[in-house]
């Protein structure tokens, strides 16, 4: 189940909290990985021993403790991520936290071009699914990772380049945050077309 977007109103500011949205499925695919290379570190770290046999089995402890260090990392940054969107005066802020470190990136508003809503990836079929039924599971893998390596379902241009946001957001959120977003910004904050014929098209259905 999907975290709540919570939205948190300042004299000059709108915080828009995502939390963490990433697929119950895709945390599957990361314990996974998580697992597997810990129990590759271990079963080196067991061949290592005693750590004192060698510099080949003081060189295998090392690769084993890297191995801990590196999955220990990874497993972390992507099940405890979190993005947020800060709405100022001046500008857009994307935030992405992790356990060890936050990264912002500041886009003013005159840079930034309509707002658009690609939505999830368009999946294309793996070249080895069936006619009729993906016996083997290519296509279905292909889908996974397609949506693993999406970076978000809101964009604007800025200066010309593509700017992805918005991970695991899906029409019936985008909607509602767009609006609050539109709220707050007034007429910096702009539309595509198709985003504002479909929150049009929500609105007159209700």
């Amino acid at each position: 189940m999907k975290k709540r977007i919570t939205y948190k109103w300042g004299s000059n500011s709108l915080l828009i909290e995502l939390g963490n949205r990433t697929e119950q499925r895709i945390q599957v695919l990361f314990w996974g990985e998580f697992l597997f290379t810990m129990g590759m570190a271990t079963i080196l770290l067991l061949r290592s021993l005693p750590l004192n046999g060698g510099w080949m089995n003081g060189t295998i402890g090392i690769l084993s403790a890297a191995l801990y260090i590196v999955a220990a990392y990874r497993f972390l940054v992507r099940m405890f991520s979190k993005e947020s969107i800060l709405l100022t005066e001046e500008s857009i802020v994307l935030i992405n936290k992790t356990p060890f470190r936050t990264h912002t990136r500041d886009f003013p508003w005159q840079g930034i071009g309509p707002i658009l809503y690609p939505g999830s990836p368009e999946k294309t079929d793996h070249p080895l699914k069936g006619k009729s039924f993906d016996y083997f599971g290519f296509d279905t893998h292909e889908h996974l990772i397609q949506r693993l390596h999406h970076n978000g379902n809101l964009c604007f241009n800025y200066q010309g380049y593509p700017v992805h946001f918005a991970r695991g957001v899906y029409s019936w959120n985008a909607e509602e945050m767009v609006s609050m977003m539109q709220l707050f910004a007034g007429d910096k904050f702009l539309l595509s077309t198709d985003l504002q014929q479909m929150i049009e098209s929500r609105i007159s259905s209700s």
